[in-house]
């Protein structure tokens, strides 16, 4: 099997959605898990004011509501969760994507000084850390916040990962990649625009150029440009169409190297590494 099909088959990818029925796939899946696991009773999300945790937040709190109307159980409850470092330079757009998600609960965690005062133990024991590792530190924060708010809330922390994001590996292993359950596992980045067009949400949400905004040295970087591909040559590769050779080449070496972040811990067992 070509790599290209067999990335399309791992993290299953339609060529083309219908958008309403994504939603209701989404909203029914979070609604099925939380009915097996009945000791649950909230979902848990941080808000980043991007597309990803924007819609996320949405299916989110469309599953709650439903539940509770569906259960008569008002104990559900979704939580919106704001994880600044310091002040965001887009906080208007954190506060729309609240509007338009109209959360139960908004909680605000600033991990700045959580951050700092990990990164000044390290120091103490010899380790500097670089402007990278520093932001990925900030994203393991931000997910410690939420499984903290989640262990005292009975709740399971929601993700966005999604396939342009899986297929490239951009998100930081046991950071934003580490978390319960994905709703948006199976759409690119360009279906989830259609999703959220399709929810109302306002465009400058879903419009935005994406970012990770976590290295201090260079804020607001682009994931487009550290990835070295565009999105939309992303979703073309992952709907199965032909690509320019030298971006699929790109494509396919970030799905290669970040193996092992979309896999368990890898034990003896495991072989994929070997290739």
């Amino acid at each position: 099997m070509a790599l290209q099909q067999e990335i399309i088959e791992a993290l299953g990818v339609k060529p083309t959605i219908d958008a309403q029925q994504e939603i209701r796939t989404s909203v029914d899946f979070l609604k099925a898990y939380l009915k097996a696991y009945p000791f649950i009773k909230s979902l848990v999300l941080g808000i980043s004011g991007g597309q990803d945790s924007t819609l996320a937040g949405k299916l989110s709190q469309l599953a709650i509501s439903e539940l509770r109307e569906e259960t008569g159980n008002q104990d559900y409850q979704f939580i919106a969760v704001r994880l600044p470092y310091g002040n965001q330079t887009d906080e208007q757009d954190c506060q729309d994507a609240l509007q338009f998600i109209q959360a139960d609960r908004v909680l605000t965690v600033n991990i700045k000084e959580a951050v700092l005062a990990s990164e000044k133990a390290l120091r103490d024991t010899g380790i500097n850390l670089s402007d990278f590792v520093r932001g990925n530190e900030k994203a393991r924060e931000r997910m410690k916040a939420q499984y903290s708010i989640a262990g005292m809330t009975s709740g399971v922390v929601v993700g966005t990962d999604h396939a342009a994001e899986a297929v490239t590996g951009f998100f930081t292993k046991y950071g934003d990649g580490g978390t319960d359950i994905n709703p948006l596992f199976r759409l690119n980045k360009g279906q989830g625009k259609q999703l959220l067009k399709a929810l109302g949400c306002p465009e400058h949400l879903y419009l935005k150029q994406p970012t990770a905004d976590l290295e201090d040295d260079r804020p607001g970087l682009q994931d487009e440009v550290a990835l070295g591909v565009t999105y939309e040559m992303i979703d073309q590769y992952l709907e199965g169409k032909k690509i320019a050779d030298d971006a699929a080449k790109i494509i396919e070496g970030w799905y290669l190297k970040t193996e092992h972040k979309r896999r368990p811990p890898i034990t003896v067992f495991d072989d994929f590494w070997k290739k």
